[in-house]
Order: C-alpha cells, then structure tokens, then sequence
C-alpha cells in the first residue's frame, strides 16, 4: 500500500485508483495522462505484462468516456531487448486505444528509434499518437524541423536525463533560453498539437504570449503532487487546455524518490507533510 505522503505524486497501485484520480481531475476541467511506472525491463514477460495492462487501460478510459490518455516509456515496451519488441508492443497498444497515446522519451541513446516509431504511427493514426522531446539536448531544434508537418503532438520538456555535455547544454539558465526560443519555433512552424511542459510560471505565460500572437492551439502538461493549485486555476486562466501527468502502479518508491530528489519544493512538501502526519 502506498503511504499517504507519496499518494500526493502516485495515483495507487491498481487500475481503478488511477481512473478514480482522473474522474476527480476531470470534474475540475484537468485532463489526465496515465503513466504506468516501470523502466528499462529486460524480459519479455515483463514488457509484455505492462502492454496487457496498457490495453486494459486504455479500453477502461473508452468505456468510463473519461478525459484522459495514456503515456509509455520505450524501455518499458522492450526497447533494451530489441527495437523490434518495443515497436510491436507499441503498435498493440496503439491499435487497442480510442484515446490518444503518448510516447515518453528517455535518455539520447533511444531518442532515434523512439522518433523513428512515433514517425510512422502519427502517420498511420493520423496524430493518434504523441512524442516528448527534450530541450536540453542539442539535436532538439533539428528534430522540431522534422516534427513540425506531422499529424500528432509534440511535448516540449526541458529534460531530466544526465546527458554527456558533448550533446546536451548543461547549463540550466541555457536550457530555459532554448525551451523558450524552441516553443516559439512550435507555435510558428506547427499547426497544433503543442504541449507545454513545464511547471515554470515564466514558461507558462510566455505560452499564453505565443498563442496570442500565433493563435495555435496548446495545452498544458504538469505532474501530479506538483503545483496543484496553479493547476486548477490555470483551468480558467490558460488558453491552453491542461492535463496532469499522473504515475501509478507498484512500482511507486523509486519514482516517488526521484520526485523528492529532483525539486527543494517537494522535498520541503514531503517534509511539512511527514511532520503534520
């Protein structure tokens, strides 16, 4: 059972914990995005175990008509096995979904097949699909080139990956200038289907900016236990639709420590928490 403290960032362990969080989300105007947590498998039983559960998912959103979509990690579908594993565990879960199916993007070794499967699935789907791409690394802008004139979305994040300096800036006043720069170049060049990324209030309203004087459409993406209240109010305040980002399943300790150690903020939170608990 998942202790109270990280149930603010881990929506359960079940299934129906995680579309009960979204059904509360949706009554309040957010959208939700459903991750199942787990990474880097190197089975196939594994792999496969997590697309069943992935179908399940998706045919459980169609049936409650829930706001709500999903999001996979390549490393999940197998990908560590073998490229052909991960778009085959894809393509399953892609033919299952009446609601649209993210591609999470995970560390620079991945970003060529993990674009290369989304490629081919927008296409197929007809933007059914999305993919996350990551500021901080180089390449970004000349994969926003390729992006830009295909069906799907685009999620622009500034990247949480430990990238060798070689190919990722590392400096983190850079990286915010490039997302930035990077945004403008997707409200310009793209006809819709921008994600915003972000939980940096400059961000957000540099968004809101863009969309006033490029007029295409975007929506917002934040994690579940981080700035929720601004979540909420972004409902009304934004001109882009918001969805939270919501990880569940029983493999919630390592994610929920990654959130602790990646933000002062939530470390500070899980501390006035524990101490009024």
């Amino acid at each position: 059972m998942i202790p109270p403290i990280a149930s603010n960032f881990v929506a359960g362990e079940t299934v129906d914990s995680a579309l009960g969080h979204v059904e509360d989300l949706n009554r309040r105007g957010i959208g939700g995005i459903l991750n199942l947590l787990g990474e880097h498998y190197d089975s196939y039983e594994d792999a496969a175990a997590d697309t069943e559960e992935y179908i399940e998912l998706v045919e459980e959103i169609s049936a409650r008509n829930l706001k709500a979509c999903i999001s996979v990690k390549p490393s999940q579908l197998g990908i560590d096995i073998s490229e052909e594993l991960f778009e085959r565990n894809f393509e399953r879960i892609v033919d299952a979904a009446d609601s649209f199916v993210w591609l999470d993007m995970e560390d620079h070794t991945t970003t060529d097949a993990t674009l290369d499967v989304y490629e081919k699935y927008a296409r197929e789907t007809d933007g059914n699909v999305g993919v996350c791409v990551q500021a901080n690394l180089v390449r970004t802008g000349d994969d926003l080139q390729r992006l830009a004139h295909l069906p799907g979305k685009v999620r622009l994040v500034k990247g949480a990956y430990d990238e060798p300096a070689g190919i990722a800036f590392t400096d983190r006043e850079k990286v915010t200038q490039i997302y930035r720069d990077e945004l403008e170049y997707m409200f310009r060049e793209f006809d819709g289907g921008i994600a915003v990324g972000s939980h940096d209030p400059a961000i957000i309203d540099h968004a809101g900016e863009l969309y006033e004087q490029y007029e295409t459409p975007y929506e917002i993406q934040m994690l579940m236990g981080v700035r929720e209240q601004a979540q909420f109010e972004l409902v009304d305040q934004s001109a882009g639709e918001v969805y939270q980002y919501i990880p569940y399943g029983s493999k919630w300790l390592s994610y929920f420590y990654r959130r602790l150690r990646e933000r002062k903020e939530n470390i500070g939170f899980a501390a006035r928490a524990i101490v009024s608990g």
